[in-house]
């Protein structure tokens, strides 16, 4: 999920969906173009993905993004993209792709289990709560579409158990939106600023360490309830990181953080 200004709707690719509308969507081991979709990508993980995949394949944060990944910073950006590392073949397959489709299916990324969908968030000139927007966007090759099986946004996000990881997506692009001005000063986007809150949105075992074995819950105000929660949910402990990013970089107050 990106950000995207209301200017640039009419310029992006795909069919764009209202809530009620129907498209025709299915794929199986049968159809011709099966797994096709799943190499050559330019697929960009969020940090919720993360947190499914490292406890999927039982590595810790670190390794994950190491093995896995490369974090690059596109030009003009002031915050890192963490891409899914294709294999070394010719075809440049994901990773996690065998002949019998894919391996990780139950935590595949935000991206796989909303295709052929893709979801923005829209902000508007007044500064206001931003839309989500919704295309249909399958590529040329895909037969999925041709299949007899109609789907609304509602009922696609379901089937796929999309809504938890759309719901992390949505919180994770609003924060991004804000890296559309630099906020790190002299620092630069590699400065310790900067790696603190990669740290905090994409390294959940590297945060909990933060936030337990050093003075922060002395410098911040957390509810105990949810320092109880943290120390094993990552998925709320990813929250925290979100809310306390907003808190550092910006100063945007949280109801989850408070300065001491």
């Amino acid at each position: 999920m990106k950000a995207v200004k209301n200017d640039d709707i009419a310029a992006l690719k795909g069919r764009r969906l209202d809530p009620q509308e129907t498209f025709a969507f299915r794929c199986h081991p049968d159809i011709g173009c099966f797994n096709r979709c799943c190499q050559n990508l330019n697929l960009f993980l969020y940090p919720y993905d993360i947190v499914r995949l490292k406890q999927a394949l039982e590595v810790t944060a670190d390794v994950f993004l190491d093995r896995y990944t490369d974090i690059v910073l596109r030009e003009g950006s002031h915050f890192p993209e963490v891409l899914l590392r294709m294999a070394d073949d010719a075809e440049q397959t994901c990773p996690f792709r065998d002949d019998s489709g894919c391996v990780v299916y139950a935590d595949r990324p935000d991206t796989c289990r909303t295709f052929p969908v893709e979801h923005g968030l829209m902000f508007g000139p007044d500064g206001g709560e931003p839309q989500t927007v919704s295309f249909f966007r399958p590529p040329d090759f895909c037969l999925g579409p041709f299949e007899d099986k109609d789907w609304t946004l509602e009922s696609w996000a379901d089937g796929q158990e999309a809504k938890v990881y759309n719901r992390m997506s949505r919180r994770w692009a609003a924060i991004k939106a804000l890296f559309h001005q630099d906020p790190w000063g002299g620092q630069g986007p590699y400065g310790p600023k900067a790696k603190m809150a990669f740290m905090a949105t994409y390294n959940m075992d590297a945060f909990r360490r933060f936030v337990f074995e050093s003075s922060f819950l002395k410098r911040y105000r957390v509810k105990k309830e949810r320092i109880r929660k943290i120390r094993k949910d990552d998925a709320a402990l990813l929250v925290l990181g979100f809310e306390w990013v907003k808190l550092s970089v910006w100063n945007l107050p949280s109801k989850w953080i408070r300065p001491r």
